[in-house]
């Protein structure tokens, strides 16, 4: 036996969170992850992954990754610092430095890594961190890490912003001042207002840190949020992840090349965690190549977006602000969520429930996620169930 305290923590914390709706169930699927996937022998309409541009499954993708395991084997066999840094790592960092249109930029293990490490990497207990209320999970934590004073805006509140800068500047109590916000928030689907963020950025000299996370391979014609906005020598932090439009594992950070370099020496998981498999560095290549070459599966992961997006609404759903294919469909209660989000798989598709403290306590959704993979027959399929489901638990009429 173990811990009886360890115990009893847990089983109260469980009952806890399954009596109030807030108990995640993991589902496994067989075989890929596409528009479509199969759970315990049932086919579903997928609206739940991140595969915006449905490049996890792209056949060019799987044979780049072959071919880099057969030549580099399947691991790098080290820390970037020692001897983990293959030459297909160094193409990859150059492409996504390409890419992003900045000088440099660097490949972490994960998207979350890229925050736990750049931040914490620049900004220290002397430093201030102003922070969109909304920011991931990675961002908070990465302030967390750094031990800088953070200071919370409210959500896209350019006038909250302003204030909290100028005070933070007059107090004359911090040596650098950072204001990071995510490119696309992942649970309600709005752009940050980057242009107003970096005229308050110039205006009060701070430094400028976008997670675009869900912008990369969405907007600018995949090129990004800041690239979307002509941002791109305005801003000194882009970070980005390899494991949603990408549609493989990993992260980086893209800007100068003096800011990569010092991450080079300061960034802990570069620093302490075996690098990026070669597999995943080869088909992520692959993955920009596709998408510098055309822009044929960002327009169409846009033409779903609109449309999905449009039909929900036009059945009386609340998606909310979106302004990007992420589409939420507002519920409030979570065990109404968690409800709903179960009938619609009985129903054939797959959209998961959202609840706290992913996104506020009486904001639960169930938050969709168009593909350029997915044909209009299956959003049509999803879209009546959505219909049928929606108006037998009077969540529309």
């Amino acid at each position: 036996m173990g811990s009886k305290s360890l115990e009893k923590f847990l089983k109260e914390g469980l009952n806890d969170l399954k009596s109030k709706g807030l108990y995640n169930e993991i589902n496994t699927i067989t075989g890929q992850n596409g528009p479509v996937i199969e759970i315990e022998g049932k086919k579903l309409v997928n609206l739940s992954s991140n595969n915006y541009l449905g490049l996890a499954t792209n056949k060019r993708m799987i044979e780049a990754g072959l071919a880099a395991t057969e030549k580099y084997g399947v691991g790098a066999g080290a820390v970037r610092t020692i001897n983990g840094t293959l030459d297909i790592h160094v193409k990859l960092e150059e492409k996504l430095a390409n890419f992003k249109h900045t000088e440099a930029a660097i490949a972490f293990q994960s998207g979350f890594n890229c925050n736990m490490a750049a931040i914490s990497a620049v900004m220290g207990k002397n430093d201030a961190i102003l922070s969109d209320a909304l920011n991931h999970a990675s961002i908070i934590d990465g302030c967390r890490l750094s031990g800088a004073k953070i200071i919370r805006f409210e959500h896209a509140d350019m006038e909250d912003l302003r204030a909290k800068a100028k005070a933070a500047v007059e107090s004359g109590l911090y040596g650098k001042i950072m204001v990071i916000t995510d490119g696309v928030f992942s649970m309600d689907g709005d752009i940050a207002k980057l242009p107003e963020i970096v005229e308050i950025a110039e205006e009060f000299d701070l430094i400028t840190y976008v997670d675009d996370a869900h912008g990369s391979g969405v907007l600018g014609k995949g090129a990004g949020t800041v690239h979307h906005f002509g941002l791109s020598h305005k801003i000194d932090f882009q970070i980005g992840t390899l494991s949603k439009a990408i549609g493989v594992v990993g992260g980086y950070v893209a800007g100068s090349k003096d800011l990569i370099d010092w991450l080079k020496v300061r960034g802990r998981p570069f620093l302490f965690s075996t690098s990026l498999t070669p597999a995943s560095a080869g088909a992520c290549i692959e993955a920009i190549n596709i998408l510098t070459e055309s822009t044929e599966l960002h327009d169409k992961l846009w033409e779903n977006g609109n449309y999905l997006k449009a039909e929900l609404k036009n059945l009386g759903f609340d998606i909310g602000h979106s302004e990007t294919p992420i589409t939420p469909c507002i519920i409030g209660d979570a065990a109404k969520a968690q409800e709903f989000s179960k009938r619609l798989y009985e129903e054939g598709v797959y959209a998961k429930a959202i609840v706290f403290p992913t996104v506020p306590l009486g904001t639960a959704r169930v938050r969709n996620m168009p593909s350029a993979a997915h044909t209009k027959e299956m959003l049509d399929e999803a879209i009546a169930k959505y219909a049928k489901v929606g108006r037998e638990m009077g969540l529309i009429k």
